[in-house]
């Protein structure tokens, strides 16, 4: 009945614009020809027709009046008048508009604790991790599109951990971390934590496959930043303390260096040593440890056609493998790589620096440049890598661009230096890689100021806050982070420091 009367009421406008336009047109051509009053006849049709609609009008009012008590609608679907159609639409989109999006709930959702294997480009990030003071980090880039795509509701409940603490403009290609996203795994699974009240018919909605993680995470990454793999993890799965090693690759040119007696140089870097005078000893975040087990340490050419040739702008890697490393410690362990390279000091040098007893302090020099850092591999056990292959095509396509893109610029660099050598020109000995300026009168790291000693770095860091002493049962001296201590890092079982007995140490894997 309510529909029947919307489509009359609809037809009645119509019929009474239709019969209003035939009179007016009628009255301006009988005013021209005749100058005579309008014809009675239809004068009373149209007051006839402004009747009824009224009528109808009324009649409509009420019978909307009645189907919204009884919680009906004011239009119905099958309804084929265009007025109804334009009107029930509108509703909707007022309605749409005026109306806040509904919040997504999380807790209807499996989760999974899952590892995620990303490669990056950092040449333009000011280091991998979250920092106070820029939002411009791989990581602030990464929990933006967790965030976007909803696979988790916020980063303090995720259980998130990362394998290594890249620098500002270090790369990596298989940087791993570990944290909890939205599942569709209803029915259970590894690394799966059911919701706590679980509607019994959502296991009949279950998915056999896994929510698309490197899909959805692609689609809304910047281009320099692209998840590789996922894999399915335990509980108590964590990308930094169960890493078995990590790999970093340092690339430079041959230039005037003397590779060999740099690759030779370099396995005296094998071992377990305490280098706290190869890194940048980090003692207000709580690292008062500097042991590490390097397990192996190379430099060989990019390309294995190359060890017979003397090209300078031949292109080698100094690769270093590891359990843990300390900030800035393989750039700085490269550093005196070159300087061994063009002979400013010899390789003893490094069992020197090695030797905490003797040098009990850091020398001070500048450590090499970020830009050629990767960390190339993070080895884990037990992980089985979930490979989507048209997601790595996409990948795979994205380094090929950017890769000729880099190598035909290198080469125009590369004519030009030729050209200018051809003329010529002679070609700097100077080496690029290291930051600050090159003296000109080389002084041997033996004989160079040194940085504060470790117990110094404590005492200071103690006076301000940021450290605490305890005196322990047994007499021993127990340091730990103070109150004013600016971050913390995830901690480590507590170890021994070779010169402070019993120490609250940490570990930091840092580059």
């Amino acid at each position: 009945m309510l529909a029947a009367t919307r489509r009359a009421a609809c037809l009645l406008l119509q019929a009474k614009d239709s019969i209003e336009s035939g009179v007016l047109t009628g009255i301006q051509r009988h005013t021209r020809t005749s100058q005579r009053s309008m014809s009675g006849a239809l004068i009373q049709r149209i007051k006839e027709l402004e009747d009824e609609l009224e009528k109808l009008r009324s009649q409509l009012e009420e019978n909307t009046e009645a189907g919204e008590d009884m919680g009906g609608k004011s239009c119905s679907p099958s309804s084929e008048s265009p007025g109804c159609t334009m009107s029930d639409e509108n509703t909707r989109s007022s309605k749409k508009k005026s109306g806040k999006e509904r919040p997504f709930d999380f807790g209807s959702h499996p989760r999974r604790h899952v590892a995620l294997k990303l490669a990056y480009l950092g040449w333009a990030y000011q280091g991998f991790a979250v920092q106070e003071n820029t939002d411009n980090t791989v990581e602030a880039r990464m929990f933006e599109a967790l965030l976007k795509t909803r696979l988790i509701q916020e980063r303090q409940s995720s259980n998130y951990h990362r394998c290594g603490r890249t620098d500002k403009g270090v790369s990596a290609f298989s940087q791993v971390i570990t944290i909890d996203l939205r599942s569709s795994q209803f029915c259970g699974g590894l690394g799966v934590s059911l919701p706590e009240h679980l509607d019994p018919s959502a296991k009949s909605k279950a998915s056999t496959f896994e929510l698309p993680y490197v899909k959805m995470l692609n689609r809304v990454l910047p281009q320099d930043i692209r998840i590789l793999d996922w894999a399915p993890a335990e509980q108590g799965f964590s990308a930094r303390f169960d890493c078995q090693s990590r790999t970093y690759r340092y690339y430079f040119p041959r230039g005037s260096l003397d590779v060999e007696l740099m690759a030779n140089a370099a396995k005296r870097y094998e071992g377990t040593h305490d280098f706290r005078n190869l890194c940048k000893m980090d003692v207000g975040n709580g690292v008062l440890q500097f042991e590490r087990t390097i397990l192996s340490a190379s430099v060989e050419p990019v390309r294995p056609q190359q060890v017979s040739s003397t090209e300078q702008y031949d292109l080698f890697v100094f690769e270093i493998k590891g359990l843990a490393f300390l900030y800035h410690q393989v750039r700085c362990m490269m550093a005196v790589l070159l300087l061994i390279g063009q002979k400013l000091e010899a390789p003893e040098i490094i069992n020197e620096l090695l030797d905490v007893k003797n040098n009990p302090r850091k020398p001070q020099y500048s450590m090499a440049v970020d830009y050629p850092l990767v960390l190339y591999d993070c080895h884990f056990e037990g992980l089985n890598w979930q490979q989507e292959t048209e997601e790595v095509n996409h990948v795979l396509s994205s380094l090929q661009r950017h890769w000729t893109q880099s190598t035909i610029k290198a080469h125009v660099l590369l004519g030009m230096i030729q050209g200018l050598e051809e003329r010529g020109g002679v070609s700097s000995n100077h080496c690029w890689l290291v930051e600050g300026s090159r003296q000109k009168n080389y002084r041997p790291l033996l004989e160079r100021p040194c940085c504060e000693s470790l117990e110094t770095r404590i005492n200071h860091f103690v006076k301000r806050g940021r450290l605490e002493r305890e005196e322990g049962e047994n007499g021993d001296e127990t340091i730990h982070r103070g109150k004013k201590s600016k971050r913390s890092h995830d901690a480590c079982s507590p170890s021994v420091s070779s010169e402070i007995p019993k120490q609250s140490l940490s570990t930091k894997e840092e580059d």
